[in-house]
């Protein structure tokens, strides 16, 4: 199974303070093991929300783009890792190690389990789930070239 870890984002990180050297080094000790162990996919810090925009659909069918900062850090996200782990008790050490290494006093983690095939029942035909298949295999592939 499949889970995100979502970072909140805190007022530090909104505010531009860069991580410590401690916790870049906890945080990056821990993500080499999670790679060396088969749990790591992706993961990757943000900048602050100063630096990104959303994008807002109305029902109407009307777009709007909003520049950052957003006010409201407890709904912000600094960064996230994808693991693939046995278990949700898993997932929730992966958890524990990640924040204790993030200056390991304070902070808040998300995890949401990523939705399966089996997850979409009937209506994720055959013809669907081959398209996605095909559609992250490039994109594997993308990212590979980007990290080259």
């Amino acid at each position: 199974m499949r889970y995100l870890m979502i970072f909140q984002a805190s007022d530090k990180s909104e505010g531009g303070e860069l991580a410590s050297e401690r916790s870049l080094t906890e945080m990056g000790l821990v993500m080499a093991e999670m790679a060396e162990k088969g749990v790591l996919l992706a993961g990757e810090g943000l900048l602050p929300s100063s630096k990104g925009f959303r994008m807002q659909l109305d029902g109407g069918g009307k777009r709007r783009v909003v520049d950052g900062p957003f006010a409201e850090t407890k709904e912000l996200i600094a960064g996230f890792c994808l693991i693939e782990v046995a278990s949700r008790e898993e997932a929730v050490e992966w958890g524990w190690r990640c924040l204790a290494a993030d200056d390991g006093n304070t902070g808040t983690l998300e995890l949401r389990q990523v939705a399966a095939p089996e997850d979409f029942g009937d209506e994720f035909t055959p013809e669907a789930r081959a398209r996605e298949s095909e559609t992250f295999l490039k994109a594997a592939e993308n990212l590979q070239k980007s990290n080259t």
